[in-house]
């Protein structure tokens, strides 16, 4: 079957009309009535039929026209694929971090950004992960770190690093009390900070203490990681944070920390695209850069 066979067919469909496809693809009307001729002798059936009008197509034409839709778009990705290659890329692309992170990733990010990308333009911007969901779906957003996205159709994931939540506490105080180790139950015992809902390191607290009938004492909700970090160094309560969270604190020893097992809770960093958005190869080259991040020196190092 030959390709322009396949996009005259589509045209006349579009056009409604032999001659309005014609004049369209700059052709003579007889030479487009017998490709299309053609192309019905080669499947042994009617592809359009005429009325009062102009022509409209059959049960089969029908079925043709969804496949040759189809074909014609992945070829026409292949070709854009094909002659991307040949090109450096250009243009703008738009990367959200969550701001507990941005501070430490970006540098790196922009800094192969400009040794690889050279003609292309790059932003970096900060939000919840909420937020940065909501961008991805708007378009204002290309790809985003987000951390345990809520699943969805409209959205692909690609895990790319996993943090476990521990229970930090102030030293000197009660963090000095803190075990080396505790399971999640123990947490009914301690008065935590949390961060208020909808939030990612809240869902997974909850979810590991409603599975188990744990009733939490929670002192306060908290948005803003630093001020959790804060709270906890004045010995207002415990907060269950990542390592990345608090690594000033531990290095300078005001603030301890305790593993949770019984099951233990992660933060998992997700990279995401909107899956309706095209994936251009400015768009490809920036989620390996993204990949190639050694993240946990990076945030090991904070």
């Amino acid at each position: 079957m030959d390709i322009k066979q396949l996009e005259y067919f589509v045209q006349v469909v579009d056009a409604g009309s032999f001659t309005r496809a014609a004049m369209v693809l700059e052709m003579t009307q007889p030479s487009l009535s017998r490709q299309i001729r053609l192309l019905e002798v080669e499947l042994h059936e009617h592809l359009l039929y005429r009325n009062g009008r102009g022509v409209e197509p059959t049960e089969a034409g029908r079925r043709l026209l969804e496949h040759a839709r189809v074909v014609l778009a992945r070829l026409a990705t292949a070709r854009q694929e094909i002659h991307e290659l040949k090109a450096v890329p250009r243009g703008k692309i738009v990367v959200g971090f969550p701001p507990r992170i941005a501070h430490l990733l970006a540098p790196s990010l922009v800094r192969g950004f400009r040794e690889r990308l050279p003609g292309a333009a790059l932003t970096v911007t900060e939000g919840l992960s909420v937020s940065l969901r909501e961008w991805l779906h708007e378009g204002r957003v290309d790809v985003a770190l987000l951390y345990d996205p809520a699943p969805g159709e409209t959205l692909d994931y690609e895990p790319v690093f996993q943090e476990e939540l521990m229970l930090v506490g102030c030293v000197p105080g009660p963090g000095e009390r803190l075990p080396e180790s505790l399971p999640v139950d123990a947490l009914a015992d301690y008065p935590l900070i949390l961060p208020c809902e909808p939030n990612t390191i809240r869902a997974v607290v909850d979810a590991a203490c409603r599975r188990r009938g744990i009733a939490l004492d929670i002192v306060a909700e908290v948005n803003a990681v630093h001020t959790m970090v804060a709270l906890a160094e004045s010995g207002e309560g415990y907060a269950l944070l990542s390592a990345s969270a608090i690594g000033p604190q531990r290095r300078a020893g005001t603030l301890a920390t305790a593993r949770v097992h019984s099951p233990s809770m992660h933060n998992n960093l997700i990279m995401c695209t909107a899956r309706l958005q095209p994936l251009t190869r400015l768009t490809r080259e920036t989620m390996q850069l993204l990949r190639s991040l050694d993240i946990r020196t990076l945030l090991e190092n904070s």
